[in-house]
């Protein structure tokens, strides 16, 4: 079986990627023996952009950056009209409605499929880290659609108006990762009409229950917790769950309670299998850190500083706690797609349902 491979990256790198949308390298020139005409057909159909994100600003304007290789223009529209143009790689502000609750473009190229993009965050009254899977490349070009899937922190203090926003949105199914007490103590408000599915991760499984007294006893804790999330029997159970209610349809939204840790290996599971590059899984799971700033900073502010040291890898996402459950997938199961098999009973027919139900281009 194919190992998982292991990459390491500097923080630089992955903010990097992060900020240029996570691109992957552009499909290498045609290879002696391609069929040229053949080709010319596929391009009509191939999502050319390699790079593309869309930045919601306070201002009420939106940035657009993109990169399409072998394009000449590329059209940028959003609600029926268009709204800037620029060659191959460009970036453009435009302002936008206050009103939406989405500010969605379509980048149009000359020739190629269409991409549609919005900014990732769900901006809420109740979450601080609830926003969307997709709009990620695959290593193949194809990518991740955005509007179909959600992850997020705890859904409890949802306002009557946030509940109402994902309904609009198509939120038709919250699967809750948390274990009982968790759910007892903070039940969620799911919008009106969607089913509410319990997937507990955990389980009384006793992992991140006991409280560590050093940074470095908090960090091994997290490290253990991420391998649990592989190969805890619990765990396997839920993420089951999970990945059969994504292959089902659409509107689905996963989350616990800080939506980093456990979300956070749901959605790095999700975009594996859909084939987006590890680096960019990375990069996703690491976003966290920045929408949970304020949150985070907010708890250790009112903490003393030794016990706030404690606290902080508690409260971060770190590349070593990723690493530790792919390296569990390796151990356990010598590849990532064993693991779907064989650790999430993932069929092979239920990939190609994922992958046609979530994949453009």
């Amino acid at each position: 079986m194919t190992p998982v491979t292991r990459v390491k990256y500097s923080s630089a790198a992955l903010a990097a990627a992060l900020l240029l949308g996570l691109a992957t390298p552009a499909a290498s020139a045609h290879a002696p023996g391609h069929d040229r005409g053949h080709d010319r057909g596929h391009d009509r159909h191939r999502v050319p952009f390699t790079a593309a994100t869309v930045t919601d600003h306070a201002d009420g304007t939106s940035t657009i950056t993109w990169t399409a290789p072998g394009t000449r223009t590329v059209t940028i529209r959003s609600e029926g009209r268009t709204v800037a143009r620029g060659g191959a790689t460009g970036t453009a502000t435009v302002p936008t409605r206050a009103a939406a609750d989405r500010h969605w473009f379509d980048l149009v190229p000359d020739r190629g499929t269409p991409l549609r993009l919005a900014d990732r965050l769900i901006r809420l009254q109740g979450t601080a880290n609830l926003r969307d899977a997709g709009g990620y490349r695959t290593r193949d070009g194809q990518w991740v659609r955005m509007g179909e899937v959600y992850r997020s922190d705890a859904l409890d203090k949802l306002t009557d108006a946030d509940l109402a926003k994902l309904r609009r949105l198509g939120v038709r199914t919250v699967l809750d990762l948390r274990m009982e007490s968790e759910r007892a103590a903070a039940p969620d408000r799911v919008p009106a009409g969607a089913r509410h599915v319990v997937a507990d991760v955990l389980a009384g499984s006793g992992t991140f229950t006991a409280m560590p007294g050093t940074p470095a006893e908090a960090e091994a804790m997290m490290i253990e917790g991420n391998r649990f999330m592989v190969s805890g029997d619990t765990a396997k159970a839920a993420y089951a769950t999970v990945l059969d209610e994504l292959a089902e349809g659409d509107g689905v939204l996963f989350h616990c309670t800080a939506g980093k840790d456990r979300t956070g290996w749901a959605e790095a599971a999700l975009l594996t299998a859909l084939g987006v590059p590890e680096e960019t899984v990375m990069a996703d799971y690491l976003a966290s850190n920045t929408y949970r700033a304020a949150a985070n900073e907010a708890v250790l502010s009112h903490l003393p500083p030794a016990q706030a040291a404690v606290y902080k890898p508690l409260l971060d996402v770190r590349p070593a706690y990723l690493n530790a459950s792919f390296d569990q997938v390796e151990r356990d199961f010598g590849s990532f797609r064993a693991y779907l098999r064989d650790g999430v009973d993932l069929t092979p027919r239920e990939l190609k349902s994922l992958k046609r139900e979530l994949l453009t281009g």
